[in-house]
């Protein structure tokens, strides 16, 4: 009973963490930029009612949605990447590993060339093109017998395919090369209403969906036979978390591009603290919303008036986590714990 006491406390703390960084990283995407906004002005441009003076607009039509799109994103990518790694058996996969994000980004990619920049029609295509490779991932994972190591590599090999193909329409259409640089690093800077609530209303659902389910992902990663043995129909469960994962991957890339590691990072850290219990998703999806969008406000914030995309900072934190678990589990051998 003590032992599970200390347990309820560092989750009850974890939340509380979780809670001060997502309040923290929102007020600081909503008062900092190029033209900073004091409390009182974020507060009447907020709840005053009016929309024409200037602190107004910048709220409503820059960063409200900037900030709205930073912490649904970055929920939707930890959230996806904690129940890919989970269906998958491999705590080295995530949604930019594995090629599920590259897989939405040609979607998106050929949904611009062919002028659809938003709404219902490109969350659809990204979604199908996430779930794609998700599909072959998944099949070979558990048809073809691929080893952890080996479902990596096949990630790899998805992100250049789709990568290749996704450059080789910028060839026929020249116009999308700007679009197209910028969707590779990961942005939020162009974010708009059109395109951000489509998304929204997709990653809302699938993340309810989700952690209504978590029990269900609980019993599934205890292994196929153990699974079975409880009553569960693994190969419909497994299906149905896929769908739902590459419907918030292909909702996040189509808003904000293919921003690397926050499935990666954010719910390995969870799990490390938290444990692979029914807090793993919600917990992922809470610091992974707070952890984007605190670094959407850095890359505005730490080199103003000048501002990097969120893609080149995140690939920074990322890039060197991504090496150490690596290391640490040899090429994935021992990230089965």
């Amino acid at each position: 009973m003590k032992r599970l006491s200390r347990t309820k406390k560092r989750i009850l703390l974890l939340y509380c963490i979780a809670a001060v960084l997502m309040l923290g990283a929102t007020l600081s995407g909503l008062l900092l930029g190029s033209v900073r906004l004091s409390p009182k002005e974020l507060f009447d441009a907020a709840f005053g009612g009016g929309r024409e003076n200037s602190a107004a607009r910048i709220f409503w039509y820059v960063r409200f949605p900037r900030v709205a799109a930073a912490l649904l994103c970055g929920g939707a990518l930890a959230l996806s990447g904690a129940v890919i790694q989970g269906v998958l058996a491999n705590r080295l996969a995530s949604p930019s590993i594995v090629g599920v994000n590259s897989g939405a980004g040609l979607a998106v990619t050929l949904c611009a060339a062919f002028g659809v920049l938003g709404g219902w029609r490109l969350s659809a295509c990204a979604f199908l093109g996430a779930f794609l490779a998700v599909l072959i991932i998944s099949l070979g994972a558990q048809k073809w017998g691929a080893s952890r190591g080996t479902v990596i590599l096949m990630g790899v090999a998805l992100n250049a395919l789709f990568g290749a193909i996704s450059d080789s329409v910028t060839v026929f259409f020249p116009d999308l090369a700007i679009l197209r640089n910028d969707f590779k690093i990961g942005d939020f800077s162009a974010v708009t209403y059109p395109k951000l609530i489509p998304a929204a209303a997709v990653i809302l659902v699938a993340s309810l969906l989700l952690l209504l389910l978590s029990g269900k992902l609980d019993v599934l990663t205890l292994g196929e036979e153990q699974a079975r043995s409880l009553g569960m129909n693994t190969g419909v469960m497994r299906v149905i978390f896929l769908i739902l994962s590459a419907l918030l991957a292909g909702a996040a890339v189509s808003v904000a591009g293919l921003l690397s590691f926050v499935g990666l990072l954010v719910p390995h850290a969870v799990r490390r603290t938290a444990g692979g219990n029914s807090h793993l998703l919600p917990l992922s999806l809470l610091f992974g919303a707070g952890f984007v969008a605190l670094c959407d406000a850095l890359s505005r914030f730490l080199f103003a008036p000048y501002e990097i995309p969120v893609g080149i900072l995140m690939a920074f934190l990322g890039a060197p986590f991504f090496l150490f678990i690596l290391i640490k589990g040899k090429g994935g051998e021992k990230l089965h714990d």
